[in-house]
């Protein structure tokens, strides 16, 4: 401790320190560190004796109340950034080590870096040296000093500030920085200081502790600390260690590191500890002298105030802290300027066996985004703990509580109940997570290196450019390099002309070093924009793929192209092109982007072979398919999956097919398409929507009602070829340029619009006239045949669009904006938009005055609660208001978005309407504007309306001066008074100016609409259709009445006609109820695009023809609302539609229902033409079955239910037939059941499902329902009880019917290792086990499986029945059944032992095996120099489950004359499957059925000991002895025997290896070498072999080859994974003919029902060998026999188009052949009459034909064929052969009467062609 000379030095010699010189020393310490210093006066030396006094007084004891050195803060908050200052002290732990920089976690979650050259003096001069020097062996990098989770004590060095502003901390860990506030003199045995390794010796180390004049030893012994053995120690290590003695006044210091002392030792005030050299890491105890909300405060060494925030509270004592209490705690950092030391009580920090933990326990989850956060604490000044949902705690800090820019509002954070947080770090000194609340940070996407994948297109902004590239900010923390040769696809020269600081750029992910925290990315176009596969891992590289790559080196040899991940490969020189190329740098450069296609790839060298030429000569393997075939023009609904930027991304419904509806497409009016953007949500569907382009990667939709009328109309052009000089088209503006527009149309052609085409104005700016995305008509004026451009005029004085276009896009317009508000209203469910929508213009509302400025007036309505009311100045003109005044305003324009009303108080508004009479004129004034709308007044009828701002399609306002405005005068002519589509508003067109105007013929057609609801009009019945009768009224027009309306629905009878009771050209009093869309042919179709126009619907019904019945107009969401499921309701058959076969009916005017086949009919026989029972305009029934809101509102039925109900019968149709299943049946009303294969009959028949076929109408009987799938009967038993006819096999209802000993009939179900399991009724399923299944021994199950298919119909005996397990066990065996056995006697299979015989046989087996080691040693003695060799038989327990088919000689030599049968099994357990090994080689069994040999002998080992205990005491006789001598002669005769023998099978591996050598060649003995070695389940080894034979067998035999092959890739398939049969075939492919091996593969995946691979390979193959023959052939079988029958006959025609022409007929040929094999015999017939059509002389086809039909067809057609035979024209010969044939085949199947024909027919034959058919 430094003495007070040194501190207040007053001269004189300095003074050996004394332990006085600890007290005297306080009160300096207290000046310098008293929060209230007091000013400097003449006091000055009086306090410091005072204050001397008082600590001398503590010191003794005598007073209690300590005086502390340095106060207390006011509130415990954690340390923040801002308060780090340069020297400040801090403990911290290693968080990360690199080779340079080493990571330090800080308290409070900050983090701080130390760098290389900030270690220790001693480490720098080390590596200043050995830069200087040439050798560097001696050095040690940072990794080998430091590890994460070490914690060290560190002093912060300097402050930098980032580039984003942020703060980075550089630490220091230099001894001479963190102890200079010791010196040699103040050092203390007990203290602990940390150093670093200075050099090493031969028994320790010198340690530099930073102290000057002081030298630290560290003996070798006093080292014991697991991470730092002597052995280890390097120059520069840093070292926390305990003084242990100090000599010489402190210049020579002894130390020892054992972290486990270091825990123990806590500092004492006698050490002489002061705020001005304590340091972090020290052990205190301490006392808490005030416990707070935020943490504690405490007082150690006695004087000394430290505070403890709420992180370093140990979590689990939390509620144990008490005023009082004594505590270790360990100093955490010092913070001089505010006399702050804070302290740590958390465990691993004070307890000497605990660490600190570099990773969180929970593992990884640093950039995690973790929902359902509780917030459990906040503390004001520092931050929030949040509660994560696995019980674990995150920190907030105060800052990340709120947005950066937002005010802070902890009380609003804390009553949030749920918060998302995303973990940001993991703090390892506070072993906590420290989260962000930011909603900015949460909605990052990439928030760490490890967020990013390689071929990820991202978006950044440029910082920096460099020598060696640019760098590219993706967030805060992620930035990435964009290297120079990847700035562009060429090279750039001067990259800073194209790029500039903070530039957006989009770039790809090349790869991403997450360790290093390396980016590297493209801005290379063409690998930006690539839509073919990235190669991210030479696994991607598949033979055949193709993708972009850019080429990184260029050799003599060819070129090496680099992809994603630095996967590449090589492009030799052969396949840089289709043309030889010499020198390959002069064509291609590096960084060149090139598409190349894979020719192989090595997966374990990781090598790639490329190709250019093929890339460019053939298509991908998969060549990327449009996505859909969806035509353009054609109407489509779509579902809404996600709103982006530039539109919305939508799947076209039913196939879910993704296309872009762009946003500038959902409407005409360009206000209208940012308003149903907004109201558009996921899942929303919208329908009318047309395709208007679509290319490989893009389907574009619109909703532009005026573009849908063009594609509908055909007023489009499909190609450049079609466009004309003067053709108009329909387009959209989609981009404007300073020199004109660019106009887009239908099918993606786009046209030019100069600047002076663009208007009849002069316009000096191209961008205010036209907006993008704006809909126009244009005219073609120019074309460009050569490159393939057009320009276009958009002056309205040159393109005709009449002006009732404007009217047709008004109403669109008011449509678009009345279904955003629709859709506002029902999505909020606010009642308050739901009562804004209702609102319409020039409505009267009742309300309250709320404020009066200037501006106008603000009112308040009780109807419309929270919404804004306003009225303009002008708008209450001439009205005094004051607040509170109750007003009628009318409405003038609703905007539900804002929640607005804009109203009007005008008196001239509010008068009682007039009302207007067509074709009248007005001048009307605008009263308000809303965008593309306005509102106007019609001089002083009161009457307002709504039209459109602009009165053509293609109009600009160049100036605010020519846009309408309020206020302002225009004249306008009534169309129509009273316009359904304006709710009611009147219809006008208006003109600014109005000069006289001749009117069309269309506008006298449409003012001539003018009738009113409910009026009485006279008319004449212009014609009577089925569903209604139109009627030409008194003023020309034309009206309908609805079949409905004809007469009174109850007198209405079932099955008439109403219509036909009215005559044409009666006269009829009708009255209107409204009105209908049609659409008038008329008017011009470019000018009327879809105008719709109403025809009155009328009534004929007596009811409402009474004029004193005021009746109220129903609209058709009423009607449809007044029924409810279940009502019966009077309808008229409309239509029939055959492809749905379903009938619509309809109900009444606008509502229509659709009736489905199967609520149409009761009897089935009625099924094929439902339609004859029901005529047009019939008066139907119908009970209603669902009611949705969609197109069609109603589902009806007219069989008089409306739902299924259990126990009753209804019609079904047949969807699928399923052997293991039985029926698949549609019920009616959208229900799905099954008929089991027993629920079939009464009475069982051997083939249950050969009757039934897809699409059969059945009666079915409803047995029970569970989850919405039912069980069907079909039993005549359930469906006509009342005939009472005997059931043969009864129905099995449940447990309790079933008897023992009951004999029963069932169908099979399956066969498997437990038994036979067979159905006995749709929900009882027996098994019989497999001895119980037949008397013949089976090795194997699939032996019954091959005989006993499933739903083969047994009879079965009840063994035993379990009712708690559900369980029935059953017997097949015939002298339980008394049928013949299961398995046919020709299988010549051995019989099962039973009884006597079988104990006997035990018996045997066991003396046989217990023979005592000594006896086998004597019988081997007897046999002298000869190997022994035991011959297991089958059934010995070592069986390993692999049978190889063995001559029998030496078992029939050793046994009795008869045979011995192999012993019973006993279940099906202990007789695993086999794999067999014969000549022909098929593996087909899993591994786990092979049993382990150890695990075998097991199984009878207890047998065994007892035999082997009760012979051992009995005495051998003599006959024993003498059996014993023949037997092992017997032994050396089958020995010699088995040498001599070559046909023999070998039975170990010496065997196999002597006969290998013999004939290398043999697959076969190399096959069977494999079997042996699968027999003990050694795969490895069976693996060994094939590879050894692979190398063995000699090139030349290709054959011998492959059928190894094919051995290991059945291995493979059944024992190995799909990567090892992956690498197989792979490598099969390289040395054998590819084709057979592909072949092969597809064969074995098709055994192993593997059908998915199967299929994937067999595409394969037709691609690669397409000109092979026995490819498509192969496939074809395979399709036909997996069922797929129309994907066969599709491949039949891609076959005939990759084939030669002259292969044809034979694929053609052997195509039906497959048919009448595997598919439909019909279609096979079909097939071969067609070639035999075309080539009549192919006798060998004929003779094939006639194979196939008298093998598949019947006799009828067999005669027909030979008939067709005998009279070709071809050779007599042949005629004479087919005679002869034809002669066969009666002799066979025929009768003397058709033989004598078939004679007869030869005579004739021979007389007509005479003498040459004689000779």
């Amino acid at each position: 401790m430094a003495s007070l000379e040194e501190d207040f030095p007053r001269g004189g010699s300095a003074k050996k320190p004394t332990k006085s010189t600890i007290v005297v020393q306080r009160p300096e310490v207290d000046n310098l560190f008293q929060s209230n210093e007091q000013a400097e006066t003449k006091k000055r030396r009086a306090t410091i004796k005072d204050d001397v006094k008082k600590v001398k007084k503590q010191k003794t004891g005598k007073e209690k109340d300590g005086l502390t050195l340095n106060t207390a803060a006011k509130c415990v908050e954690i340390l923040h950034a801002k308060n780090v200052k340069e020297g400040m002290l801090m403990l911290g732990c290693v968080k990360e080590v690199t080779d340079f920089e080493v990571t330090v976690s800080l308290p409070c979650g900050l983090q701080g870096f130390l760098s290389i050259k900030n270690v220790s003096d001693s480490y720098t001069k080390l590596l200043s040296e050995q830069l200087d020097s040439t050798d560097t062996e001696e050095i040690c990098s940072l990794p080998h000093l430091f590890y994460p989770g070490m914690v060290l004590r560190c002093i912060v060095a300097k402050l930098d500030t980032a580039k984003s502003g942020s703060t980075s901390i550089q630490l220091s860990a230099s001894p001479k920085l963190v102890n200079k506030a010791l010196n040699s003199s103040s050092l203390k045995a007990g203290m602990i200081l940390s150093g670093c390794v200075e050099s090493v010796e031969d028994h320790g180390c010198i340690i530099d502790i930073g102290i000057s004049g002081s030298k630290a030893f560290l003996s070798a012994k006093a080292v014991k600390d697991q991470h730092n053995n002597l052995d280890e120690l390097k120059v520069g290590q840093y070292l926390t260690c305990k003084v242990e003695e100090v000599k010489n006044e402190g210049r020579v210091v002894r130390l020892s590191a054992s972290p486990s002392t270091f825990a123990q030792a806590c500092a004492e005030s006698e050490q002489g500890w002061n705020l001005t050299n304590l340091l972090p890491g020290l052990l205190v105890k301490a006392t808490i002298k005030k416990v707070t909300k935020h943490g504690l405060i405490v007082d150690f060494l006695s004087s000394f105030t430290g505070q403890v925030d709420f992180l370093h509270m140990e979590p689990e004592q939390a509620d144990k802290y008490t005023e009082g209490k004594e505590v270790r705690a360990c100093v955490l950092y010092l913070e001089p300027s505010m006399r702050l030391v804070g302290l740590s009580l958390r465990s691993y920090l004070v307890q000497p066996e605990q660490r600190v933990e570099p990773v969180s326990a929970g593992g990884e989850r640093i950039g995690e985004v973790v929902k359902d956060c509780k917030m459990t604490v906040v503390h004001h000044m520092s931050g929030a703990l949040l509660e994560l949902p696995d019980q674990t705690l995150a920190f907030v800090h105060r800052n990340h509580l709120k947005e950066s820019n937002e005010p802070p509002n902890e009380n609003r954070v804390l009553a949030k109940p749920e918060h998302t947080c995303r973990i940001l770090d993991f703090s390892v000194i506070d072993q906590i997570h420290f989260a962000s609340l930011r909603k900015s940070v949460i909605a990052r996407p990439f928030f760490r290196y490890h967020d990013l994948q390689p071929g990820q297109v991202v978006e950044g902004k440029v910082s920096v450019l460099l020598e060696r590239g640019m760098m590219v900010h993706i967030s805060d923390h992620i930035k990435g390099l964009v290297p120079k040769n990847h700035l562009s696809d060429i090279i750039l020269k001067n990259p800073e002309k194209k790029y500039s600081e903070g530039m957006k750029v989009k770039c790809r992910v090349l790869s991403v070093d997450v360790e290093s925290r390396k980016l590297y990315l493209t801005r290379k176009k063409a690998l930006v924009e690539s839509s073919l596969p990235l190669f991210l891992t030479y696994a991607d590289a598949r033979p055949g793929r193709m993708s972009h790559g850019f080429i990184v080196c260029i050799k003599d040899f060819g070129c090496i192209v680099r992809f994603y991940n630095n996967v590449k490969g090589l492009v030799p020189i052969s396949e840089l092109g289709t043309e030889a190329i010499v020198n390959p740098e002069e064509i291609f450069y590096v960084g060149q982007v090139l598409k190349t296609k894979v020719l192989k790839c090595d997966l374990e060298k990781e090598k790639i072979l490329l190709s250019f030429k093929a890339a460019v000569e053939g298509d991908t393997e998969a060549a990327v398919e449009p996505q859909v075939d969806c035509e353009v023009g054609k109407p489509l609904e779509v579902k809404v999956l996600k709103k982006s930027i530039v539109g919305v991304e939508v799947a076209i419904l039913p196939d879910e097919i993704q296309a872009v509806l762009p946003t500038m497409h959902l409407s005409d009016h360009v206000s209208n398409c940012l308003l149903l953007w907004e109201s558009l949500q996921e899942g929303d569907v919208i329908s009318n929507v047309m395709c208007f382009n679509k290319n490989k990667r893009h389907i574009s939709l619109t909703k532009k009602p005026t573009v849908r009328w063009s594609l509908e109309e055909g007023a489009v052009a499909k190609d450049f070829s079609e466009i004309t000089v003067g053709m108009q088209l329909i387009g959209w503006v989609k981009n404007i340029m300073s020199y004109g527009v660019f106009v887009e149309f239908p099918y993606g052609l786009v046209g030019l619009a100069p600047k002076s085409a663009m208007t009849d104005k002069f316009i000096s700016d191209t961008a205010v006239a036209f907006q993008l995305g704006q809909t126009v008509i244009a005219k073609v004026t120019n074309l460009d045949e050569e490159k393939r451009r057009f320009l276009v005029t958009l002056k309205i004085s040159e393109v005709i669009a009449p002006e009732a276009d404007a009217q047709t896009r008004l109403i669109y317009g008011l449509q678009e904006r009345r279904a955003v508000g629709d859709m506002l209203a029902m999505r909020g469910n606010s009642e308050l938009r739901q009562q804004l929508a209702a609102l319409t213009v020039g409505q009267k509302l009742k309300m309250t005055v709320d404020t009066v400025d200037g501006n106008g007036a603000t009112f308040k309505s009780d109807d419309l609660g929270d919404a804004t009311i306003l009225a303009s100045k002008y708008h209450v003109m001439g009205v005094n208001l004051t607040a509170g005044q109750k007003v009628t305003a009318v409405v003038l324009y609703v905007d539900i978005l804002s929640n607005t009303v804009h109203v009007s108080l005008l008196t001239k508004l509010l008068m009682k309407k007039k009302s207007l009479s067509e074709g009248s004129k007005y001048t009307v004034m605008v009263q308000h504007i809303d965008k593309e709308f306005a509102v106007i007044s019609l001089d002083d009828t009161a009457q307002l309306t709504v039209i459109q701002t602009s009165s053509h399609l293609n109009e600009v306002f160049l100036s605010e001066s020519e846009k309408l405005k309020g206020g302002m005068i225009l004249e306008a002519e009534v169309i129509e008074p009273s316009f359904q589509e304006l709710q009611g508003l009147p219809l006008v067109s208006w003109k600014r100016t109005a000069p006289k105007r001749l009117r069309t013929t269309s506008e006298n057609q449409m003012s001539s609409r003018g009738h009113c609801f409910g009026e009485i009009l006279q008319g004449t019945v212009k014609t009577v259709k089925p569903t209604c009768i139109q009627v030409t009224l008194e003023d020309g027009t034309t009206g309908s009445v609805h079949v409905s309306e004809v007469m009174e629905v109850d007198k209405v009878s079932l099955g008439s006609f109403p219509t036909s009771s009215v005559k044409v050209g009666s006269s009829v009093t009708v009255r209107v109820i409204g009105g209908r869309e049609a659409s008038s042919q008329r008017f011009l179709p470019f000018s009327h695009p879809k105008f719709t126009y109403t025809i009155p619907e009328l009534t004929l019904t007596p009811s409402k023809l009474d004029k004193s019945v005021d009746f109220k107009q129903v609209t058709v969401k009423d009607k449809v609302s007044s029924y409810k499921v279940g009502d019966e309701i009077t309808c008229f058959v409309s239509k029939f539609n055959p492809e749905r076969k379903s009938l619509e009916v309809t109900i009444n005017p606008g509502v229509t229902g659709t009736v489905e086949l199967l609520a149409m009919i009761t009897d089935p026989k009625n099924g094929s033409h439902p339609e004859k029972l029901y005529k047009l305009g019939q008066a139907v029934r119908a009970t209603v079955v669902e009611i949705s809101s969609k197109h069609r509102p109603f589902v009806l039925s007219l069989t008089g239910g409306h739902k299924l109900e259990e126990g009753t019968v209804t019609l079904g149709i047949v969807t699928n037939v399923q052997p293991q299943v039985g029926l698949l049946v549609k019920l009616p009303f959208g229900g799905m059941g099954t008929v089991a294969v027993t629920e079939l009959a009464d009475a069982y028949r051997p083939n249950p499902l050969a009757g039934y076929s897809k699409d059969q109408l059945l009666r079915c009987f409803l047995l029970e329902s569970e989850n919405d799938k039912w069980q069907l009967s079909l039993r005549q038993s359930r469906l006509n009880p009342q005939q009472d006819k005997p059931v043969k096999d009864p129905e099995v209802l449940s447990f309790d019917k079933l008897k023992e000993g009951e004999i029963i009939r069932g169908y099979v179900k399956s066969v498997g290792e437990q038994g036979v399991f067979i159905r006995l009724s749709w929900h009882i399923i027996g098994r019989a086990q497999l001895q119980q299944s037949t008397n013949y021994f089976v090795n194997s199950h699939k032996v019954l499986s091959t005989h006993l298919p499933p739903n083969t119909l047994l009879t079965t005996k009840i063994l035993s029945i379990d009712k708690e397990e559900e369980y029935v066990n059953l017997s097949l065996l015939p002298v339980d059944t008394g049928k013949p056995d299961v398995l046919p006697e020709s299988l010549g299979l051995p019989l099962r032992l039973v009884g006597e015989e079988k104990k006997k046989h035990d018996t045997k087996k066991k003396k046989k095996r217990t023979l005592s080691e000594s006896e086998q040693k004597q019988a081997e003695s007897q046999v002298p120099k000869k190997k022994k060799k035991t011959k297991k038989s089958k059934t010995d327990d070592s069986d390993s489950g692999v049978e190889v088919y063995f001559r029998e000689e030496e078992d029939k030599e050793e046994e009795e004359p008869k045979p011995e049968p192999p012993k019973q099994v006993k279940s099906s357990s202990a007789a695993p499957s086999r794999l067999q090994v014969a000549a022909g080689f098929s593996w087909d069994v899993g591994l786990n059925s092979l049993k382990p040999a150890s695990a075998a002998r097991d199984a009878d080992s207890s047998d065994g000991e007892e035999q082997e205990s009760s012979s051992k005491p009995q005495k051998k006789s003599r006959h024993a002895l003498e059996q014993e001598k023949k037997a092992a002669e017997k032994a050396l005769v089958r020995q010699e025997t088995e040498l001599m023998d070559p046909s023999l099978r070998p039975e170990d591996a010496a065997a196999f290896e002597r006969l290998l050598l013999a004939s290398p060649n043999s697959s076969l003995l190399w096959l069977q070498y494999m079997a042996h070695h699968l027999q003990a389940t050694q795969i490895e080894q069976a693996r060994a072999v094939a590879e050894r034979a692979l190398k063995t067998i000699s090139f030349r035999e290709e054959q011998e080859k492959l059928n190894v092959w094919v051995a290991l890739l059945n291995l493979e398939n059944m024992y190995g994974t799909e990567e090892s049969l992956k690498k197989v075939f792979e490598r099969a492919l390289q040395f054998c003919e590819p084709m057979p091996v592909y072949q092969q593969l597809a064969d074995i995946y098709a055994k192993s029902s593997k059908i998915k691979e199967a299929e994937g390979l067999y595409k394969t193959m037709v691609k690669r060998f397409r000109q092979n023959k026995e490819v498509w052939l192969s496939y074809g079988s395979f399709l036909l026999q997996q069922g797929q029958s129309d994907t066969a006959s599709s491949l039949l025609q891609r076959a005939l188009k990759s084939l030669p022409t002259k292969e044809s007929v034979d694929v053609i040929a052997k195509f039906a052949q497959l048919e009448f094999r595997y598919g439909d015999a019909e279609k096979g017939i079909t097939m071969m009459d067609k070639v035999l059509t075309s080539y009549p002389k192919r006798t060998d086809l004929w003779s094939v034909f006639i194979d196939l039909t008298i093998k598949h067809g019947s006799q009828k057609d067999i005669r027909a064929l030979f008939d067709r035979v005998i009279h070709l024209s071809v050779s007599v010969k042949k005629i004479k052969f087919f005679f002869k044939r034809y002669l066969e085949y009666e002799k066979k199947h025929g009768t003397p009467q058709s033989i004598q024909a078939v004679k007869e027919k030869a005579m004739e034959f021979v007389e007509a062609k005479g003498t040459e058919a004689a000779n």
